[in-house]
């Protein structure tokens, strides 16, 4: 009996994790994580909101359902038949229509995760016409964007250090001193690579995760239906700074992408110029 009630005290809080997790998602600012938070950050991203519906509303209730099912069917087994009140136990080794209903029933259940699985999938992996080209590559440890189709702007992207992120007033380990800047309700195609070792590039708002492989690109896209900053982190095990490369995106208006643009041509034209007389002045005195 200590069991069932153990069992059943395990139910209880499984249920309430349940409830608070779907609350805390759906309470969750959008971009970056919050503290003491519980499940995925909201979505931005049509993609992200597919996502989320289906692990909030669709598998969550199918994990838990299947659980409180075997949970029960496990209690009345034990006190059931148990030696106590089955002194001679059954003999029954066959019921025809119970291996029938344990094999066809969880295969519906498997179908009827595939189906909206493969839909996700589809979505994530067919992106449509591209608004917006940006070339990522992971270094150890920080990442670099090139906007392919402006001319070839170029930055690096290094995380702030806690007093520089207190200063600018944000969040410690996720920002960097330069964003990436993307207008709102655009599709932005993602080229992804590394020069290095294997990185991930992730932002959980996005709903997007891709590897970055050295000698390799991979294609991931976005399109975010509301402006702000939004984080991520490096997902792959990239080395011993793997947890100080984040990701720092900004969506804005068309009017100020516009304006960034203009600003970032200088800055960073003017930044390029520097490095490379420096790189020749020292090769002038080697």
């Amino acid at each position: 009996m200590r069991k069932i009630t153990s069992t059943v005290q395990m139910l209880v809080a499984g249920a309430a994790l349940w409830a608070a997790t779907a609350q805390t998602a759906s309470a969750n600012p959008a971009g970056h994580p919050i503290e003491k938070g519980l499940g995925l950050q909201a979505p931005v991203t049509e993609v992200g909101e597919f996502g989320n519906w289906m692990y909030n509303d669709w598998l969550l209730p199918i994990i838990v359902g299947i659980t409180l099912f075997v949970t029960v069917l496990l209690a009345w087994v034990i006190v059931r038949y148990r030696a106590g009140a089955n002194p001679e136990p059954s003999k029954t080794s066959h019921n025809t229509l119970i291996e029938v209903i344990w094999t066809v029933v969880p295969v519906l259940i498997l179908v009827a995760i595939a189906i909206p699985s493969f839909k996700l999938l589809y979505s994530q992996y067919t992106p449509p016409k591209a608004d917006l080209t940006l070339k990522v590559t992971g270094h150890q440890w920080y990442w670099s964007y090139e906007y392919m189709d402006q001319d070839g702007l170029s930055f690096d992207a290094v995380m702030l250090s806690d007093d520089e992120a207190k200063a600018a007033n944000l969040p410690r380990l996720l920002a960097t001193d330069n964003r990436v800047v993307v207008p709102v309700g655009k599709t932005v195609k993602l080229l992804i690579t590394a020069s290095d070792v294997i990185h991930s590039w992730t932002i959980p708002s996005f709903f997007v995760k891709m590897d970055a492989v050295p000698g390799r690109i991979n294609e991931a896209w976005f399109k975010a239906e509301k402006p702000g900053i939004y984080y991520g982190q490096c997902s792959e095990l990239c080395g011993i700074r793997h947890g100080f490369m984040p990701i720092m995106v900004e969506v804005v208006t068309e009017e100020q992408f516009a304006a960034w643009l203009e600003e970032a041509k200088t800055k960073f034209a003017s930044a390029a110029a520097t490095e490379q007389y420096a790189s020749a002045d020292v090769i002038v005195r080697q």
